[in-house]
């Protein structure tokens, strides 16, 4: 995303998402809990025990699943929904706020977490999309939504669902900074061609498309379709609110929502590097728990985050901080996680 000028510290903390200029109230709670995380670390665990590490390193949330992302990644096989005892569980241990993940499109899974109580439902690629059209539909939900995206149509998409905060994708459980940067990278690009744009309606029109393959591939099936979509919306109204979307990312030169990155961090510079590109946050998860020492590296990692533009600070906590994560070469990846549901 671009990069708004003033002192990177304020840069990151002050930035005017507009959160008072919301129409509906639901949409205001959702926007204000997700802000509320800027400028700090979101860590995976995956019992009290972790989540206790998290607490204690200064993470501002918890994301309560069973394996962490490199685990999951290793193990193959279908990824769902951790066990709701277990999300209870780490729910009921810790104070600072819970989220958890559901497979993308699986409304149900859904439900569950938001019955269960989390903070945050995140709509995840690691774990095995459920439906391979569309994401869940989060209008009747009350609790707010994360969602991954690789570039500015997939965020753009998800934040007309509802999406209440945004991380690039990376590549969960790798290691390796370098997907979560080219998706970054290809962000800041895209807002970069919305702001010069003196005509947002042919790229609103091109967003949208994604939104009816399902509908192409019934005319491919039958020569005929009805427009049909999961919204039950007509698609002059899904462009009106497209639109709505860019004209807010060309105005405030980054997107109206709160927008972390995750996949791949896995040392305090990594984390460092990702906010002085302007992210708001960090998730990590497998960083810290397939490290060495997961309690210094936990508490290395936040202290980076919030300290991302002081290079002599990184470079102290940097030290003795034993092997980071061995991670994994793109070239190594069975599963491209990042490309799933964009």
């Amino acid at each position: 995303m671009l990069i708004p000028p003033g002192p990177p510290q304020e840069r990151i903390m002050s930035l005017n998402l507009d959160i008072e200029s919301l129409r509906h109230g639901k949409e205001l709670v959702k926007r204000g809990f997700a802000r509320m995380q800027k400028g700090g670390v979101i860590m995976d665990v995956v019992n009290a025990e972790q989540a206790a590490i998290a607490e204690n390193a200064g993470a501002v949330s918890v994301m309560a699943l069973e394996r962490v992302p490199a685990d999951i990644r290793a193990d193959g096989g279908v990824a769902r929904m951790s066990d709701p005892l277990m999300i209870k569980e780490i729910i009921d241990f810790t104070t600072i706020p819970v989220m958890a993940k559901c497979r993308i499109g699986h409304s149900a899974e859904a439900r569950v977490l938001e019955a269960l109580g989390v903070d945050m439902i995140d709509e995840s690629e690691v774990l095995t999309p459920a439906d391979p059209y569309y994401h869940v539909v989060k209008d009747g939900f009350t609790v707010p939504f994360v969602c991954g995206a690789t570039s500015l149509g997939e965020a753009i998409r998800r934040i007309w669902e509802g999406a209440a905060m945004i991380r690039t994708k990376g590549e969960a459980g790798t290691g390796n900074v370098v997907a979560a940067m080219r998706h970054a990278r290809l962000l800041q690009a895209e807002i970069a061609a919305v702001q010069s744009s003196s005509n947002l309606k042919p790229i609103a029109t091109r967003v949208v498309e994604k939104f009816f393959d399902l509908d192409r591939e019934v005319k491919d099936n039958l020569g005929e379709s009805a427009g049909f979509n999961a919204f039950g919306k007509e698609r002059k109204e899904i462009e009106a609110g497209v639109l709505e979307i860019l004209e807010d990312v060309k105005r405030l030169g980054r997107l109206p929502v709160v927008t972390f990155t995750a996949g791949g961090i896995a040392t305090p510079a990594d984390a460092a590097l990702m906010m002085q590109f302007g992210m708001d946050g960090i998730f990590v998860g497998s960083g810290i728990f397939k490290s060495d020492d997961p309690n210094t590296m936990a508490k290395a990692i936040v202290e980076a985050t919030a300290h991302f533009d002081d290079p002599e600070l990184v470079g102290n906590i940097s030290k003795n901080l034993g092997n980071a994560m061995s991670g994994l070469e793109e070239a190594q990846l069975e599963t491209r996680m990042a490309s799933r549901g964009n």
